[in-house]
C-alpha cells in the first residue's frame, strides 16, 4: 500500500484462510494496539475472548452456523460488552455501581464495536484477513456458554482473523452506496423516490445481485433482503432470544 488513503479504497472481507498461524505476540500487540480506540468515559467497557484451539473453534461453529470461517481461521475474537469487570472494580472499591440497565449496555457494546473495528484495521495492516460473523448476537446464549461468560458480559461482535489463502486474493470488492446516498449536509434530508432509485441502481445493476434475485425467484433485489435473508419472522425470533438473554445477564430494560 502506498498509503492510507489506498488501504480503505481497496480493502476487503477475507473468508479463505491459509493454515498459517497467528504468532501469539503478534495477537497480543495487536489487540494492544486496539484498546487505544475511543471508549466511554476511559472505562474500557469490553473484553476480548481469543480463540485458536480447534476443540473451541469447532465448539463455537454451530453458534455461527457452522460458517466455514469458524474453523477455518488462525483465531476467533469475540469481542463482548462487559460492566462485570467494571463493576467488580467499582464494589472492591468502595463506590456504588449503577450500571445494570440498558443505556450502560449500550455504552458497553459501542466499546466492543469500536475496539473490533480497531482490531481488524490493525490486522489487515499486518497483512492478515479478517471476517465479521454476523451471528453473534443471533445466538448470543450460545456462545455466552460456550465461552462460560458471566453476568453482565453480552457477546456484540465475532471477527475471524487469519493470513489469506491464495484464493482469498481474487475476492471481490464489496459494492457501496455512493457518498450522496449517505451523506447529508448540515441536517438531514428526506429521500424522494427519485433519490432511492439513484441510490441503489449501481447495486441493482451488478450481474452478481441480479443472480441473486434470479436465483431466489423474486422480482428484484429488495425482496431477497426482506424474504430471503433478513425475513421479519427470523427478526423478530432473534429478538425475543436476545431481550430475554440480555436480561438475564443482569442489564434491566427501561419499563
Amino acid at each position: 500500500m502506498n498509503n492510507i488513503d489506498e488501504y480503505f479504497e481497496h480493502r476487503q472481507t477475507v473468508r479463505q484462510y491459509s493454515d498459517k498461524p497467528i504468532e501469539p505476540e503478534l495477537l497480543n500487540h495487536m489487540i494492544e494496539a486496539a484498546a487505544n480506540a475511543p471508549t466511554t468515559g476511559g472505562m474500557q467497557l469490553y473484553s476480548v475472548v481469543v480463540t485458536t484451539s480447534p476443540e473451541m473453534k469447532r465448539r463455537l461453529a454451530p453458534c455461527h452456523f457452522n460458517q466455514p470461517m469458524v474453523t477455518d481461521a488462525a483465531a476467533v475474537l469475540t469481542f463482548c460488552a462487559d460492566f462485570n469487570r467494571f463493576e467488580k472494580w467499582c464494589v472492591q472499591s468502595g463506590a456504588k455501581p449503577g450500571f445494570r440497565n440498558f443505556e450502560s449496555l449500550v455504552s458497553a457494546m459501542l466499546d466492543a464495536t469500536i475496539v473490533a473495528q480497531q482490531f481488524n484495521t490493525i490486522a489487515e495492516l499486518n497483512g492478515l484477513g479478517c471476517c465479521y460473523i454476523g451471528t453473534t448476537t443471533y445466538n448470543a446464549q450460545q456462545i455466552a456458554q460456550v465461552l462460560e461468560l458471566p453476568q453482565m458480559v453480552v457477546p456484540v461482535v465475532t471477527l475471524t482473523v487469519g493470513y489469506p489463502s491464495p484464493e482469498a486474493k481474487d475476492a471481490i470488492k464489496a459494492e457501496r452506496l455512493p457518498l450522496s446516498a449517505i451523506v447529508h449536509s448540515e441536517k438531514y434530508r428526506d429521500y424522494t423516490p427519485a433519490d432511492i432509485t439513484a441510490a441503489y441502481a449501481e447495486k441493482e445493476r451488478l450481474e452478481v445481485n441480479r443472480q441473486f434475485v434470479k436465483d431466489n425467484g423474486k422480482q428484484s433485489l429488495a425482496q431477497v433482503f426482506t424474504d430471503v435473508r433478513y425475513p421479519q419472522s427470523t427478526s423478530d425470533t432473534y429478538s425475543r432470544l436476545l431481550r430475554d438473554f440480555i436480561a438475564a445477564q443482569g442489564y434491566a430494560f427501561p419499563e
